[in-house]
């Protein structure tokens, strides 16, 4: 039994339920900074409403995706220890930034809004939703700046035989992350858009008495969907040229297997944004709350940013290939010295673990959605995740 496909596939499963996880929460915590912003710049009772209706589906996916991402992260140190001897030094800084910085500091000013309905003053509370949105992306950076130099290993050096960082800044200009941040950033929104069209939609297929609340909600989901898509399309495009000052190969060999992936994610990506341009025409002309055979289309279309997501990991990651770090690190080289029979018990375990994880995020979230928002103001000081 060889161990290198199956500690491959492992690492791909993890990383593709993450980053699920992820899209959503980047997403979904956006458009409920938005909400209470509008909220706290009006004093609409309807804006708070749904600021803790969204903010409960927020935070149930974020909470559930945390697990996801500790597995991922031991993997580096357990699976794939070549890895961490051969470019430790460089790959693991923007890691541990992430973790340290980033995430710690998200996950207390998540904590503090969470339990600071009605307890602090409304513009505090707004801060510190804004603090959570600016983290999580701060989050997505340096996750996405330690992809970039596998992809193109700028800012370092080789030195006995390992490599070493020389140039912190270089990481931040790589050609392999100027493109791709924004276009994964505009994939969390048209994600998040597409979730809170779904889930209002599906109301209003219920023939539900909250039309202004899902009114509101579809209105400005759509305006999302709409301008993540056009955002994800163009720097989608925007990346082929970089891609090919780095990795010229990547879309002229078809023997790496990107054409697939590549055409389908491109496929979805231009429905994705027709889907929007639909209910962005029909916001112009007020026909939201009505036009049930765009309900139908918006429920169903809540996959679509998910599956191109992953279409487009699975480009970006399988083209590299052979190599681990571009040009530096092959793959089968960087692999720990384990046996293959404890790796795919791994596997199979976490696999197992991430499945239950999904069933319960689906279930909850799904129980939450259904429910719709509290008939009135949620008590003083009545904390956002109260009912679930």
């Amino acid at each position: 039994m060889n161990a290198l496909p199956i500690a491959r596939l492992q690492f791909a499963t993890t990383t593709s339920f993450h980053f699920l996880f992820v899209l959503l929460t980047l997403g979904l915590v956006t458009l409920v900074a938005v909400m209470q912003t509008r909220w706290t710049l009006g004093g609409k009772p309807e804006l708070l409403r749904m600021t803790r209706f969204w903010g409960r589906l927020y935070v149930i996916n974020y909470a559930l995706g945390i697990a996801t991402g500790i597995v991922m992260e031991f993997q580096f140190g357990l699976t794939w220890t070549g890895l961490s001897a051969f470019a430790g030094d460089v790959f693991g800084a923007p890691l541990a930034i992430e973790t340290l910085v980033a995430f710690f500091l998200e996950s207390t000013f998540l904590g503090l809004w969470i339990f600071g309905f009605g307890r602090m003053h409304k513009w505090l509370h707004l801060t510190l939703l804004w603090l959570v949105t600016l983290t999580a992306y701060a989050s997505a950076l340096f996750i996405m700046l330690a992809n970039s130099f596998l992809q193109n290993p700028v800012g370092s050096r080789l030195e006995n035989g390992t490599l070493r960082l020389d140039d912190f800044g270089a990481l931040f200009t790589n050609p392999a992350l100027t493109a791709s941040l924004p276009h994964v950033a505009g994939a969390a929104i048209v994600t998040g858009g597409f979730f809170v069209v779904g889930v209002s939609a599906w109301h209003f297929l219920r023939r539900t008495s909250e039309v202004e609340f899902f009114r509101r909600s579809m209105r400005l989901g759509v305006v999302a969907a709409l301008l993540g898509s056009i955002l994800v399309v163009n720097q989608g495009f925007a990346q082929f040229g970089e891609l090919a000052k780095y990795q010229p190969d990547k879309l002229e060999d078809a023997g790496v297997g990107v054409g697939l992936p590549l055409g389908l994610m491109i496929l979805i990506g231009f429905a994705m944004l027709l889907c929007a341009l639909l209910g962005a025409l029909l916001l112009i002309r007020n026909w939201l709350t009505k036009a049930r055979f765009l309900h139908y289309l918006m429920v169903a279309a809540i996959p679509l940013p998910f599956v191109a997501a992953i279409l487009g990991w699975l480009v970006r990651e399988i083209g590299r290939q052979p190599w681990l770090v571009w040009g530096k690190l092959r793959t089968a080289d960087a692999i720990a010295d384990v046996p293959a029979g404890q790796i795919l018990f791994s596997f199979i375990a976490f696999s197992l673990l991430f499945a239950a994880l999904a069933v319960a995020d689906w279930v909850l979230m799904a129980r939450v959605a259904k429910r719709g928002p509290d008939p009135v103001e949620a008590p003083t000081g009545q904390p956002v995740l109260s009912g679930v």
